[in-house]
């Protein structure tokens, strides 16, 4: 039986303005619908460290403040109304910046056992630890039908009638190379579309190119090279789909001037396309994603994407990130970070393993 300690490290915002700190916390106990997981890996994304600067700190709901929604681990207590899993189960799930108990950023952390996913032995906790965050968020912008200010509610490929969907009509997705960028092309061929047309570096072409991109166009070209490019290989098709996983004012420009009047363009950051771009009667439709599957608008269609994930894995139809894991445990996320920041990560995400923090 595994003995639980009744303190952890965690990796803390202790107060506004002050920098990322390792520091002890007690564990939390499971509520009667949640298990508790000793976490093994947790994947870091850029709102880490974006979360940390004055146009985003406004999401923080208080200090001190844990951060973290990537966690794979192992249960190690069940609530009692819990029957979907039992301690010593692998498991891979979505942290929840709004309660310091559900991130990840810890050694411990509690998370809904309806909001979580079995982990296959054929998957190693550093790869589970890609998936939770943008996986998550990538299916939610896709498959959503119950929140259309934030998802562009195509129909789930694994409905019926739903895989291959879309087969013939183009999508552009911008940032191919990210975490985001990868789970969003795997959705898109899943759901059919053709030509699927994404931006990166060339030197990552020929890994998005088998996650199923038919054409990756050069994202150091200038913004009117890009958008012709985009056009052309899409030969007359409509744009009635786009999904930007970068969302810097320059690439949701161009998203935006590739859809179809009627189409929608989903965003990861908030809205930035200029007055003089929306003309009136396009009836283009922008949304943006708060991707956490614990919001009240996310659990329904979160829960039914984290049922099947684990089958998913193991056959193989969604493939986890590349991974790079960082030295130090907790301690090694704040020069990850750093690195995500001055844009130094490439096609791959950066994990760390909470229980390798040095005492």
């Amino acid at each position: 039986m595994t003995t639980i300690p009744t303190t952890q490290k965690s990796l803390v915002l202790p107060a506004e303005g002050s920098p990322y700190t390792v520091v002890e916390t007690a564990v939390p106990h499971p509520g009667p619908d949640d298990v508790l997981v000793k976490i093994a890996a947790t994947g870091i994304n850029p709102f880490e460290w974006k979360v940390t600067t004055p146009i985003f700190s406004w999401l923080i709901p208080g200090y001190p403040f844990i951060t973290g929604t990537d966690g794979a681990g192992v249960v190690v207590e069940v609530g009692e109304n819990v029957s979907n899993f039992k301690t010593g189960d692998r498991i891979v799930f979505q942290g929840f910046m709004k309660e310091n108990a559900q991130a990840t950023f810890q050694q411990y952390a509690i998370t809904t056992a309806a909001l979580a996913a079995h982990l296959p032995e054929s998957v190693s906790f550093d790869a589970a630890a890609t998936l939770p965050a943008t996986f998550g968020t990538a299916a939610l912008i896709f498959f959503n039908p119950y929140a259309e200010t934030e998802c562009l509610g195509l129909k789930p490929f694994w409905e019926e009638g739903g895989k291959g969907a879309y087969a013939g009509k183009p999508i552009f997705i911008v940032g191919g190379a990210t975490s985001l960028g990868q789970y969003s092309i795997q959705l898109a061929k899943l759901s059919g579309f053709s030509p699927i047309i994404t931006t990166a570096s060339p030197h990552n072409a020929a890994l998005l190119t088998e996650l199923g991109a038919t054409h990756v166009v050069d994202r150091s070209l200038s913004a009117d090279a890009v958008l012709a490019e985009v056009l052309k290989v899409a030969a007359g098709k409509p744009f009635e789909v786009a999904m930007d996983a970068i969302s810097s004012p320059e690439t949701q420009s161009i998203a935006y001037q590739v859809l179809a009047p009627g189409g929608a363009l989903a965003l990861s950051l908030p809205d930035q396309i200029s007055a003089e771009l929306k003309k009136d009667g396009d009836a283009k439709r922008i949304v943006f994603i708060h991707g956490s599957v614990h919001l009240p608008q996310h659990r329904k269609i979160g829960g039914e994407i984290f049922a099947r994930l684990t089958g998913w894995l193991e056959q193989g139809v969604v493939k986890p990130n590349a991974f790079e894991v960082l030295p130090d445990g907790l301690a090694g996320i704040v020069g990850g970070l750093e690195r995500l920041k001055n844009n130094q990560v490439s096609a791959k995400k950066l994990v760390a393993r909470p229980q390798e923090t040095p005492a």
